[in-house]
């Protein structure tokens, strides 16, 4: 009996330095990427590129959240991933006001720097999105870590294709579309994340 407790203690030690491990990466990653992302979106004007960018800032705090609630007890942890979910709308509602911005000017943005920008932002976000994969189904900080991440993932592509679509037609209505899209996501996420961390909330203090 002694034997197995001990056993199930070290398990869940080890469990909770693996995900510290995992989450300092992909907080590096995010501060990084968001360093780059922000130079990218102002000098190219990008509706779509701003929303990546406010995106990896709300990622990094969030990460950063994850990582102090790693081995916390459940309601600590879904009162962080409520929090997550605040910034992910954060985000949501700061994107909506660049969009009304630039409604009142449909200049084409760089559709060169948009693309490189958001090559390189994708591939990092992919190695985050693998590296949180295994946590997917665990506890309610790594499930909404790796929300996030995948979120990234979406939005990547969907600059990409924003990119392209600026370059071909000349136009700014296409950033402009995906920027509402990638809105639409993160309202989607936010409040899925709410959710499932008000029920934890619920459960946990009943």
């Amino acid at each position: 009996m002694a034997d197995d407790c001990c056993r199930s203690t070290i398990d869940v030690a080890s469990l909770a330095s693996r995900q510290r491990k995992v989450l300092a990466w992909v907080f590096g990653i995010n501060v990084a990427t968001f360093i780059g992302m922000v130079t990218a979106s102002v000098l190219s004007e990008s509706s779509a590129l701003l929303s990546g960018t406010l995106d990896n800032l709300g990622d990094a705090l969030t990460y950063g959240l994850s990582i102090a609630v790693v081995g916390a007890s459940t309601q600590v942890k879904a009162r962080v991933a409520f929090l997550k979910g605040l910034l992910i709308l954060g985000a949501a509602l700061a994107v909506a006001a660049q969009i009304g911005w630039r409604l009142t000017d449909l200049d084409a943005p760089a559709a060169g720097t948009m693309s490189v920008a958001a090559t390189l932002n994708l591939a990092a976000n992919s190695v985050c999105l693998w590296l949180l994969s295994p946590y997917r189904t665990g506890d309610v900080n790594m499930s909404s870590s790796w929300e996030c991440s995948r979120n990234d993932v979406i939005e990547g592509f969907a600059v990409i294709g924003a990119a392209a679509a600026v370059w071909l037609f000349d136009s700014g209505w296409p950033d402009i579309v995906v920027a509402l899209i990638l809105l639409a996501i993160f309202l989607r996420s936010a409040a899925r994340v709410l959710r499932n961390a008000w029920l934890e909330l619920t459960q946990a203090t009943a």
